[in-house]
């Protein structure tokens, strides 16, 4: 698969979602992103009004993060971040599932989790962070089919603070899964342009890394 640089930028969630990452980090971040025409940058909430502010006028968007990373938040709580990060400007909420519900096999909690992130986030897309490391294959096929049935636009592999993280088999089984009604984003693990690219090859359309520069400076084209 070959594909030019400002397609593939298109593509990318530039990440930064280290705890301990300094404000001049961020403003480093934000500087490349614009430079590099990424899609969207993904950040935690504290950061999204520093994001919003900027990069107005760039055409990047910003995406925050909910119940991140263990996804064992309350409801409630989940509903509150995500109508907060949107309040603040937030384009984009990627949340993490409640793992151990879906687990439990008590999938009306796991869709009434899913579902009232959807509804305080106003039209906003909601990827839902499925955490593949910690699931079995019918797990995963499960996690996409309620996070399609809660409203999500988007089923998503991976924290980066979890087990594991993107793989091409997990990738693929999504995409069969949620077919073309979702989007499935493939994050965690992805640091080079080949690795990108198979995601892609596998059914990702989104691509959540922390070296999404490094990718595009690969793209010779």
């Amino acid at each position: 698969m070959v594909m030019h640089r400002k397609e593939l930028a298109k593509m990318i969630d530039q990440t930064l979602l280290d705890p301990s990452a300094t404000r001049s980090r961020l403003e480093r971040f934000l500087e490349e992103a614009k430079v590099y025409e990424v899609y969207a940058v993904c950040v935690n909430p504290t950061w999204v009004p520093l994001a919003v502010k900027s990069l107005q006028a760039s055409g990047v968007k910003v995406c925050s993060t909910v119940g991140f990373p263990s996804g064992a938040s309350l409801p409630d709580v989940k509903a509150f971040e995500a109508e907060t990060v949107v309040s603040l400007g937030a384009d984009e909420v990627d949340m993490v599932i409640n793992i151990g519900a879906l687990k439990s096999q008590d999938y009306d909690r796991v869709v009434g989790d899913i579902s009232g992130v959807v509804k305080a986030s106003r039209g906003h897309p909601v990827k839902v962070i499925i955490e593949t490391g910690h699931l079995s294959d019918p797990e995963k096929v499960k996690a996409c089919e309620l996070a399609e049935r809660a409203g999500a636009a988007f089923v998503k592999t991976s924290t980066g603070f979890g087990p594991g993280g993107a793989t091409v088999t997990d990738v693929r089984m999504m995409r069969e899964t949620v077919g073309n009604r979702l989007g499935v984003k493939a994050s965690v693990g992805i640091r080079t342009l080949k690795n990108a690219l198979d995601m892609i090859d596998a059914g990702a359309n989104r691509i959540g890394t922390s070296s999404g520069i490094r990718i595009l400076k690969e793209c010779s084209i």
